[in-house]
Order: C-alpha cells, then sequence, then structure tokens
C-alpha cells in the first residue's frame, strides 16, 4: 500500500495494512512461528502509529478541533489499552491458551480506535484544518513513524514532548533488538 499525502491518508493506509495483518491472522489454521512473526509485524506497525499520532496528530486535534482535549485523550486512552495487550502478548508463549482470546481482545480494540478515528475524529481535523496543515502533519507523521519504537513501552509518557524526547532513543534500541533477532523481517 501507498503511503504519502496528508496525515489522513497517510493514517487511513496504516489502518488497512493493520486490518490486512488481521486478516492474515484470523485466516491462520494453526499457531507457531508464524503467527508470531506476524504478531510481531502488527506490533511494529501498531506501536510506530501510535506514537507518530500521540507526537503530532493528537495535539493537532487538542488545538484545530473544539473540544479537542476530550477527544484527543480519548485516543490517547485508546492507545493506552491496546499498548498493555501488546505487551501481554509479546511476553506470552504463542502457545498458551490465553494467546487467542488475548490476541482477539486486541484486533477488537483496534478495530473500534480506527472506526472511531476514520468516522469521527479524521472528518473533523479535515474540515478544522487547510489542505497544507494536513500535508504538513503527514510528513511529520511519516518522519516520526521512521523513528519510533518498534516495541510496546506502556510506562513510558505519551505526551508529546516526552514522546517527541524519548521515542527516537527508544526506536533505535528496538531496531538495533530487531536486527540481531531478525524480529519483523519475515
Amino acid at each position: 500500500m501507498a503511503h504519502g499525502g496528508n496525515v489522513i491518508d497517510e493514517l487511513m493506509t496504516d489502518h488497512r495494512e493493520v486490518e490486512e495483518m488481521f486478516g492474515r491472522i484470523e485466516a491462520m489454521t494453526t499457531t507457531g512461528g508464524q503467527l508470531r512473526d506476524l504478531l510481531d509485524e502488527v506490533t511494529i506497525e501498531l506501536v510506530r502509529h501510535s506514537v507518530a499520532e500521540e507526537q503530532y496528530l493528537y495535539p493537532a486535534v487538542r488545538e484545530h478541533i473544539e473540544g479537542g482535549d476530550r477527544l484527543a485523550d480519548k485516543e490517547i486512552a485508546d492507545h493506552g489499552r491496546v499498548e498493555k495487550i501488546l505487551k501481554q502478548l509479546e511476553k506470552m508463549d504463542i502457545a498458551d491458551a490465553q494467546m487467542i482470546p488475548l490476541l482477539q481482545q486486541l484486533m477488537e480494540e483496534v478495530t473500534d480506535h480506527v472506526q472511531d478515528e476514520e468516522n469521527n475524529l479524521f472528518p473533523l481535523l479535515r474540515s478544522a484544518c487547510t489542505p497544507e496543515q494536513l500535508d504538513d502533519l503527514g510528513d511529520k507523521i511519516r518522519r516520526a513513524k521512521a523513528m519510533a519504537p518498534t516495541r510496546p513501552h506502556p510506562a513510558a509518557p505519551s505526551t508529546p514532548a516526552a514522546s517527541k524526547l524519548l521515542a527516537p532513543g527508544a526506536g533505535l534500541v528496538d531496531r538495533a533488538r530487531d536486527f540481531v533477532t531478525g524480529r519483523g523481517k519475515s
């Protein structure tokens, strides 16, 4: 899927990619290494996406949309729940009886979050911002995703300033670990 364009196009491309990965998970007939590899891919994408949204999207929502603080706080809370599930899944053995129910919970949380953003937040943002602002946010989101961590860090601060300061270092460490272990390369 092609990335680029304004912030809404960029994030919706991410959403479609995650939905496609969820479809591949649901189509699996066995668990094992393939499931772990696909779960790693999902985790990498969701963490990068969430960090970028917390750094740039939600501050824009707070600034440009009436009632934006409430909307941004709700979306950040959604991210917190997803990140905790991702951390649990990361630590869990693939054969654990709780793996599939927890994975189902993850897919439901993410699907609800995506629908909320696409049906509520994105239309509000599109009407509140100029095309140039949306394009600029898209560029910032892409840069943030390139530097973002690839593993869940649920205890990390989610404020934009702290994330912009800490995420590149955590991202560097995560990407080094991924390189050494081969994680996310399947």
